[in-house]
Parts: C-alpha cells; structure tokens; sequence
C-alpha cells in the first residue's frame, strides 16, 4: 500500500470509533463539531491547499445569496469550472494540490451543486406559494436558504469528507435534527457492513502483490503471449475492486457508527438521495404505533455482490459508487441535451469523466462504456426478436455469457482508468487487439 493508501485507512477507521461520540451528541456538537474534525483532517491532509475548497464554498454561497431561485446552473458552471482551474494550477506557478485535496474538492463539488438544486426548489416552492402543503422532514423541502455559517458546517462535516458516499444537505439536516438517535441501531448494521472488509483487504493485498500495475508498462509485459496479455486486464480490475470495497465499506461504517442516513424502512430511501416516501405517523411516534425499523441505504454506496455478479454493463453502473450515480443520473442525465438512452448516457459519462479527472485514461474509459451500452442494447433486442420472450434473469447459460461479457468490458476498461495516460492506455489496448471495441462493433 502507497502512504496515501495507508492515510485515507486511518481516517476511516478514526472516523468510525468517533461517529459513536457524535451520535450522543445534540444538534449543535453534531454540527460544529462534525465540522470542526472533518476541517482539522483537511488542514491535516491538505495543508495550504485547504483554500481550494474554501474559494468553491465561497462562490457557492454568492451564488445563493444573490440569485437563489436560478442558482442550480449557476453553481454547476462555477463549481465546474473552478475544477479546471484546480487541475491546472501547475500552469499558473502554484503548488499542486495534493491527493486528498482532490478527494475533497471532488465531493465538495457533488455537495455544492446538489444544495443549489435543494435552494433553488425551496425558492421556487416560495414563489409559487405551495409551501403551506404539509411536508415531512424526510423527503420535505429543506426550511430556509442557508447562511454560510451551515454551508461550511455541511461541506466541513467529517462524515464522507475525503471518500464518500455523498449526501444532500437535508441528509445533513435531518442527522443534526434526529429526536432520539440512540433509539436508532448502529452495532448490528455496522458489523453486518463491515464482516466481509477484511477479506476484501486480504484479497487486495495479495493481489496487488501479485499482479503489480507498473508491469503492464514494462517491455516484458509486451513480449508476453496474447492470452497472458488479455488475463492480465481481469487481477487489475479485481485489485481496484478490493480497493474501493474496503474504502466505501468503512466509510459506509463510519456513517453508521454516527446513526447518519438512517430513516425508517418504510421511508425507501436511495442511496445519495434519501427518502422517498413519508412515514409520518412512524416518523412522530404517535401513540399506538410500533418504534420504526431503520436502515442505511441513504449512504449505501458499494454493493459488492451486485457489482460482481449482476448480468448487464447498466446494472454494473448502478452497484458501484451508487450515491455518485445517484447525482448524476438526478443532476446531469436528466438534463441531458439528447432524448435517446445510450447519448444521454454518453453525456453523462462524458461529464463523469471530466469531474475523475484531466487524465485521458479517464476519458477513453468512461466514453467506451455508451457503445457497450449500445452493444448490450442490440444483442439483448436481437435475442428477443429470435426467441419472442425477455432476455433470461436466471443464471441460465445465456446470462452467464452474458455476465462474462460484462465483466471482461469492464476489465478492459479499468485499464484506462487506472493507467490514465494516453500512450499507456492504447498501447495495453493495442496489446489485446481492441477486443472489447471490436466486439463491441461486432454485436451492433
């Protein structure tokens, strides 16, 4: 494991320890507090490049204090923009930024656009005097505009603060306003997260001992066979998959330890973006009614089973970083210029790729995935055409190629993602022949 590998282990594992302290506490240690860590783990982390992400909330708050019944565009373009300037201040004499300043301006970004969105609906629900409608306070408006005093206690909040999962501003609200959070459960869900962690590290270590990324960029690399080439792509993907497995299920715990993002089950809560339903006569505890049960799929943010062992290239999206799906399917796709499925999904991968990074790896990766989606698409209609049924949701044979397909193009392109510079990405492609472009082509 790399130093900064080793660092974001221990503030997650901090994070979950401390998220029991947090969830005895009231409204305001939970607020300040929760800001008061989270700020001294980015001055810790981040040093002088703490202002990157002070100058974003900034903006943001000018924006809503000055336009907040059209601040949602005005904070996608100014958040957005400012990420360019973030990744090219090497070009203007300024230090780089180091990593987890980037993790944090990542989901700063998310967190900002977001809470614009939740301003301007309560704006618009002002102007068009709805808000005497009764609303509950899981899936209600948020009450006021905040000042900035609240901005930067939910931007600063500890939790998620470098790896996720994302959450709205009224997540942040309704954790701040729970009644009782020690009625809500922590230890069970929390060891039901968190069982199958260390094997997950286990699995990460030994194979990333095993299968080392920088050999794909070696000469020996390219005078191996083909069929060694082509393997090579499946223990680099499974080394990223542990990877990121072991992060955002801590950090899933984290939250949990805090009682952050629980809601009652009747409440259908989505990963980033919260309830769904209201339950109020559960919610209020009327007399009579039975203490609700909770869950945590607020901040549910990785399905690992789903991730491994769901059929379709679109079901793998939607396991995977799920409450960063979440904001872009509700912020970017929906808002897509294009009608169509697979040109909205492009967008929205092309807007995924520039808010990774700069790194063309990112691009050819996240770009490849609409003609997958496209491919996918045709086979499964080509399929129902011959048979006249819907294509198999069993493990028939069909859906295990199926499976094996899926798998094999997001092996192939993680490649991209974790090589990220363009030679390096095309010469491992080249190396096995575009097989998954090609046979991409070959199913349209």
């Amino acid at each position: 494991m790399t130093p900064e590998e080793w660092t974001y282990l221990a503030v997650l594992l901090f994070s979950i320890p401390i998220g029991f302290v947090f969830k005895r506490g009231g409204h305001q240690v939970k607020q300040f507090g929760g800001a008061a860590v989270g700020l001294l783990l980015t001055l810790v982390t981040c040093n002088i490049h703490t202002l990157h992400s002070l100058v974003t909330i900034l903006g943001t708050w000018v924006i809503l204090s000055l336009s907040p019944r059209s601040c949602h565009y005005l904070t996608l373009g100014w958040t957005f923009s400012y990420l360019l300037f973030f990744r090219t201040v090497t070009f203007f004499g300024l230090p780089a930024p180091t990593p987890f300043t980037n993790a944090v301006q990542l989901l700063l970004t998310l967190k900002m656009v977001s809470l614009a969105n939740e301003v301007q609906e309560i704006s618009q629900a002002k102007k068009q005097d709805v808000t005497s409608f009764a609303k509950g306070p899981a899936i209600g408006l948020i009450p006021s505009v905040p000042g900035l005093g609240p901005i930067l206690c939910y931007s600063y909040c500890y939790v998620g603060l470098m790896t996720g999962p994302f959450y709205r501003y009224r997540t942040h609200l309704d954790w701040l306003q729970q009644p009782d959070s020690q009625a809500i459960p922590s230890w069970r869900p929390l060891l039901a997260r968190a069982r199958l962690v260390p094997v997950y590290g286990l699995l990460f270590l030994g194979a990333a001992r095993l299968f080392p990324l920088e050999y794909v960029r070696s000469e020996a690399f390219a005078a191996r066979a083909l069929p060694f080439r082509l393997f090579y792509m499946v223990p680099v993907f499974f080394v990223f998959r542990m990877r990121f497995y072991v992060a955002w299920l801590c950090a899933e715990c984290a939250c949990i330890a805090a009682a952050f993002g629980a809601y009652p089950t009747a409440a259908r809560a989505r990963p980033g973006g919260g309830p769904t339903t209201y339950c109020p006569r559960a919610e209020e505890g009327a007399p009579g009614v039975a203490p609700p049960e909770y869950d945590y799929e607020t901040i549910k943010n990785i399905d690992p089973y789903g991730t491994d062992f769901c059929v379709r290239v679109r079901d793998g999206m939607r396991y995977w970083n799920m409450s960063v799906q979440w904001w872009l399917a509700q912020y970017i796709y929906k808002s897509a210029p294009f009608r169509s499925y697979v040109m909205r999904s492009g967008w929205t991968m092309l807007i995924s790729a520039y808010w990774h990074g700069l790194h063309p790896g990112y691009y050819l990766s996240f770009l490849t995935i609409p003609l997958c989606l496209a491919a996918e698409g045709a086979m499964e209609a080509g399929l129902r055409g011959r048979r006249g049924a819907a294509p198999e949701s069993d493990r028939s044979w069909g859906a295990w190629v199926h499976w094996f397909l899926k798998m094999r193009a997001y092996d192939y392109m993680c490649m991209g993602f974790v090589l990220l510079e363009l030679g390096a990405t095309l010469q491992y492609w080249r190396s096995v022949y575009f097989c998954v472009h090609l046979g991409a082509l070959a199913l349209l």
